[in-house]
């Protein structure tokens, strides 16, 4: 059995940390793993398997011998480091935004669409969380019944931001339970030109807006879904619209999902036992005991959370749901190591000629 020389570039942050920790359990023979971030980074130790492994300053050098790339350490470091890897014969698989919509650049989430694989140029990009979970959540119901239209409204953790977003925000907290003045410097993103508090708040906005009106995060939610299901960044064969809102919570992104489907004879009991049988989703949809999917029993967890299915009793066909996903696990390291395997098992840990 081959074994794979794996580098974890952006080891050293979140989504990095969780990585290390799903490729320890992951289905690919490991022969060697390299610990890769900033130059403030190097030098660190981290673990991997017990086995404590020094963090090397990621550099295009660094890339030598190695198989699989599993990268997390923001778009601009991607767009500089991953072509270099390829280079020199590793396929990556990018957690970032830099090659999401690139044309030769497959976007998957396994188990819906990981057959494009094969179309790999030696990049792979990971999607937006919140695209993960939702796709995820509905690709069983577009399998069986077809999906029209897809509204969707989120409310998205404070840890997709960063540590120092979460950190601000505890800061924010305590400062008014203390009725002190508090202030704000990075959400609702590091680059707009007002920064507002989060603590005891709503910010419906999630990066910069585009001159349409929508923020980013929207325009990714609804491009890369239809990327994911109609292989097809601008297809109209699903109409898709989002809005993205983030809340006070540290991990664990919420979703309401209103959909419509082709089959307008549907009923909840037939989208409950489709959501049941799929694999990696957990049906929590019992409002007569509250048993609904939440955040906090969520984070932690690799699988993406359903519940609230129920009809729009104005609009047959149309149906309500809510979905719940760990945004660092289920909607970052576990995709990409989920990824990987899919890579491994097929055969494709490989750089076209």
């Amino acid at each position: 059995m081959k074994e794979y020389v794996v580098a974890i570039l952006g080891a050293t942050g979140a989504v990095g940390q969780r990585l290390i920790s799903e490729l320890e359990h992951a289905q690919i023979p490991v022969k060697e793993v390299k610990l890769l971030a900033s130059k403030n980074s190097a030098g660190k130790k981290l673990k991997f398997k017990n086995q404590e492994i020094k963090v090397e300053e990621a550099r295009p050098e660094s890339f030598n011998g190695v198989d699989l790339v599993l990268s997390s350490a923001g778009g601009t470091v991607s767009q500089k480091l991953l072509p270099e890897a390829v280079k020199r014969g590793a396929v990556c698989v990018d957690n970032t935004s830099a090659f999401r919509m690139a044309d030769d650049v497959p976007l998957i989430v396994p188990g819906v669409n990981d057959d494009q694989l094969v179309n790999h140029h030696g990049i792979i990009a990971n999607p937006n969380c919140s695209t993960i979970q939702m796709v995820a959540a509905l690709y069983p119901l577009h399998v069986k019944w077809g999906i029209k239209q897809i509204i969707v409204s989120t409310y998205q953790a404070v840890s997709g931001a960063g540590k120092a977003a979460w950190e601000e925000l505890l800061k924010q907290a305590q400062d008014r339970l203390n009725n002190q003045e508090t202030e704000a410097k990075i959400l609702p993103t590091a680059s707009a030109k007002k920064h507002y508090p989060m603590a005891f708040n709503l910010l419906p906005q999630i990066d910069v807006f585009e001159d349409d009106g929508y923020t980013h995060e929207e325009w990714k939610m609804i491009h890369e879904t239809k990327k994911i299901l109609c292989n097809d960044q601008d297809s109209q064969q699903i109409k898709v619209t989002a809005t993205c809102v983030r809340v006070p919570v540290e991990i664990g992104h919420g979703e309401t999902v209103y959909f419509v489907l082709k089959d307008k004879s549907v009923t909840t009991a037939a989208i409950q036992h489709e959501i049941k049988k799929t694999p990696e989703l957990v049906l929590q949809d019992d409002p007569q005991n509250q048993i609904y999917p939440q955040p906090l029993l969520a984070a932690g967890k690799k699988e993406t959370f359903v519940g609230r299915i129920r009809p729009d009793q104005e609009n047959p066909g149309a149906f309500n749901m809510w979905v719940v996903a760990d945004n660092l696990l289920r909607g970052a390291a576990s995709n990409t190591v989920e990824i990987a395997e899919c890579l491994v098992r097929d055969n494709l840990v490989h750089v076209p000629k």
